[in-house]
């Protein structure tokens, strides 16, 4: 047996599909306060709205789709929204992060590969430093700090 809100879910997904054919407006007194009518002045040009009548039809669908959609969750209307919004934000910061990345990875080869032309490393002593080096990252959290590696370098003289 349908409950009441999924009859009127039902009811309104049916009238959403004839909502491309022309359908009369209706014309009634409408009553609101005059700080809600500011903020529609202010807003409808915004959301590219030709009229305030456009933008406070949008609004009343907008509103009557949270309603439908509140008994299974709020989060199921408003999730898309949000979904597409959080998608952009996170592709974004993963180009810019993988481009850093491939940078600092450049860079990092490059000294290196300088590090192991200047220097005589034998096989042992290149083992205990990258054992060290990878307790070191572990509880610096990979914060690294030049000043005190130069400072712990000095004081091994």
């Amino acid at each position: 047996m349908e409950s009441d809100l999924q009859k009127k879910r039902k009811s309104a997904e049916d009238s959403a599909l004839f909502d491309n054919v022309a359908s009369e407006k209706l014309k009634f007194p409408l009553y609101i306060f005059s700080d809600t009518m500011e903020k529609v002045n202010m807003l409808y040009e915004t959301d590219n709205c030709r009229s305030k009548t456009e933008f406070m039809e949008k609004a009343i669908r907008f509103y009557c789709g949270y309603l439908l959609n509140k008994e299974s969750t709020a989060t199921e209307f408003i999730a898309p929204q949000l979904a597409v919004i959080t998608e952009g934000i996170v592709k974004g910061s993963e180009q810019k992060l993988s481009r850093a990345l491939f940078k600092l990875a450049v860079e990092v080869g490059a000294l290196t590969h300088m590090l192991a032309a200047i220097n005589e490393i034998d096989d042992e002593t290149l083992k205990k430093l990258r054992i060290m080096c990878v307790d070191e990252v572990k509880r610096i959290n990979g914060i690294i700090n030049f000043e005190k590696a130069v400072r712990y370098q000095r004081s091994g003289d």
